[in-house]
């Protein structure tokens, strides 16, 4: 692995880090406010949400070295980038869904939700890289 990698690997990590404190504590802040029916889901909904837009403004300019191309460009980034966050928060949800499932424990939910995380944001930076950014930093 050259410096160059690890860098950016390590600069990866950080960035999925800081936007996967962001979802865990926006859902947990969900769960302070409302505990009633479809609560997992709202804070999921909730998490995800404050989770992609940090992720993808950290990815876009220290990741991928983006210049953008404007508003339009931005857009049309970010909806693809939303596209590929489908599938990899499929692998989050799915990991907190099933230990939701199996505990009504809030800790061990979002820690099984912060293992899913890792596991999409791993599949989502060679996606991004293929499909959002192309010719990047990936």
């Amino acid at each position: 692995m050259t410096r160059a990698t690890l860098g950016l690997a390590l600069r990866y990590g950080a960035f999925a880090a800081v936007a996967a404190a962001a979802n865990l504590a926006s859902q947990y802040l969900c769960f302070w406010l409302y505990g009633g029916p479809g609560a997992v889901f709202a804070a999921l909904a909730v998490g995800t949400g404050v989770g992609l837009v940090i992720k993808y403004a950290l990815d876009a300019v220290w990741i991928f070295d983006d210049a953008g191309g404007g508003a339009r460009g931005h857009a049309r980034k970010f909806s693809l980038y939303t596209a590929t966050g489908v599938l990899t928060t499929g692998v989050f949800w799915g990991a907190e869904l099933l230990a939701a499932s199996f505990s009504g424990d809030t800790h061990v939910r979002l820690a099984a939700g912060g293992c899913g995380l890792i596991l999409g944001y791993l599949l989502k930076f060679h996606l991004d890289g293929r499909f959002v950014f192309r010719g990047s930093a990936s």
